[in-house]
Order: structure tokens, then C-alpha cells, then sequence
């Protein structure tokens, strides 16, 4: 059988077939050689002939500025290994598009009303990575690093920065430009809690719902959700395990 391949594909090279160009015959025995497990010398490029080059990066462009958006296509148009393959005005439109297109990579504007979004798209779409489009100095990029974003890029060197970001973060490493990272920390530095977001932390780090703690407190539930948030928002974090370790580390709590 092995023989009676080899001979089928040299017939082909040799022209007995016109519809058959010559990398696909290589293609072809490289895959049945390996497929019948046999070392059979014949061509030492084979490997090279039927590389697959890598699908592209797929992009979704969320921002109110319809002129920003076309900025940021033409910008990533110049690179081969990423294409756009959708836009969205707003957070609403942004769940839209993700859930239709899928995307890799999530260009977002905190300014487009999307705060409210990431955390659903992280829920909805975890697959789908979140870069923000941050102003310089914007304190809303802050809430939403919190929220979920593994990225952010300065409007101001979007044609400089954008692509590198885009790459390292479908990569799986973060991206967080030094300004962003500068605001950061100072703000973790400013921010304290008040006695009682570090008591219902506390119940929170002991393993307790919403309900319960809102029962021990004589509080609402929403009253605790709204704590939460605020807590939350003065950790940047986007979770109760991560409110719960940051604020340890932070001498807030002993645990």
C-alpha cells in the first residue's frame, strides 16, 4: 500500500495530473505518511510546504465617535495578522456584536457607556478580551480595568501602541500603559475604607451572601450591594475575592 502512494504521488509531480499542483501532492503525502506512521525519506521540506499560516486576530471596535472608529480600522487595516470585523456606538450594541461575531479582541471606549457592559461581556463572551481605549487621565479607565479589561491604550498613540497591545493581550499577557498604572497606584493610596465597607468586607471575607450580612447589619440588600460596589470601585477590583485579598494586603483586614 505504502508503495502503491508513493507511486501515486510521484505520478503527479510528474504531471499525469494537471489539477494537481505540486504542494498540494506534498501536502497529500506528507499527511498519508503520517497517518500509516511510516519514515519515508522523499522530500525534507515537507513540514515547510504545508504550514497553515495562523487565522487573523478578530477585532471589534467600540466607540461613540463614528471618525474614531474609522481611525482605528484604518489604522489596523496596515496589519496583516488582525482584521475588524465588526464597530458598535455602545455598550448595549458592543453585546450585540460579540454575542454575533465573536470576536478576539474588544476595542472599548469607557466613554461609550460601556462601563455597565464589561462585566456582562466578561460573563457572557470569557473568551473575548477587553482593551480599553483610554483618554489621558481619564478616571473612568480605572473602573474599568476594575471591571474586567486585560488592556488599555492612550488615544493619543493609538497608531503607535494599538497593534502591540492588541498582540500582547491576545497573547494572554496585560497590557497597562505606565499613565494608567501611575493613576492606578495613586489612587489605591488615596482611597480608604470606612468602618463599616471594612465590617461588611469582613463578613464578606468569612464566607457570608448578601442576605446574611444585610441581616446582621440591619441593612437592605441593595444597601450591601451598594457597598459592594463602592468597595469595589476603591480596591479596583472586580470581584469579592480579589476585594477580600486586595484589602488584606492592604491592612484593612486580618484574615
Amino acid at each position: 500500500m505504502v508503495q502503491r502512494l508513493r507511486q501515486a504521488v510521484r505520478n503527479r509531480l510528474q504531471g499525469r495530473n494537471e489539477n494537481v499542483d505540486r504542494t498540494r501532492a506534498r501536502c497529500l503525502w506528507s499527511l498519508r505518511r503520517g497517518c500509516l506512521g511510516h519514515e519515508l525519506a522523499w522530500e525534507p521540506n515537507v513540514t515547510e510546504a504545508c504550514r497553515v499560516t495562523p487565522a487573523p486576530i478578530r477585532v471589534l471596535v467600540v466607540d461613540d465617535d463614528a471618525a474614531v472608529r474609522g481611525d482605528i480600522v484604518a489604522a489596523l487595516a496596515r496589519h496583516d495578522d488582525m482584521v475588524v470585523i465588526g464597530e458598535a456606538a455602545d455598550g448595549d450594541d458592543a453585546i450585540t456584536k460579540v454575542a454575533r461575531h465573536r470576536p478576539d479582541i474588544a476595542l472599548l471606549d469607557p466613554r461609550a457607556g460601556v462601563l455597565e457592559s464589561i462585566r456582562q461581556l466578561r460573563a457572557d463572551a470569557p473568551s473575548v478580551q477587553i482593551v480599553l481605549l483610554a483618554a489621558p487621565g481619564d478616571p473612568l479607565a480605572l473602573q474599568a480595568r476594575a471591571a474586567g479589561a486585560a488592556g488599555t491604550v492612550l488615544k493619543d498613540r493609538l497608531r503607535k501602541d494599538l497593534p502591540a497591545t492588541i498582540r500582547a493581550v491576545h497573547g494572554g499577557r496585560r497590557a497597562i500603559v505606565a499613565e494608567i498604572a501611575l493613576q492606578r497606584a495613586g489612587a489605591a493610596e488615596e482611597e480608604r475604607l470606612s468602618e463599616r465597607e471594612i465590617r461588611i468586607l469582613s463578613l464578606v471575607a468569612e464566607g457570608q451572601a448578601n442576605k446574611q450580612i444585610a441581616w446582621q447589619l440591619a441593612l437592605s440588600i441593595d444597601t450591601i450591594k451598594a457597598h459592594l460596589k463602592t468597595i469595589f470601585a476603591k480596591l479596583d477590583v472586580a470581584d469579592r475575592t480579589h476585594a477580600v485579598v486586595t484589602a488584606a494586603r492592604r491592612g484593612f483586614l486580618r484574615i
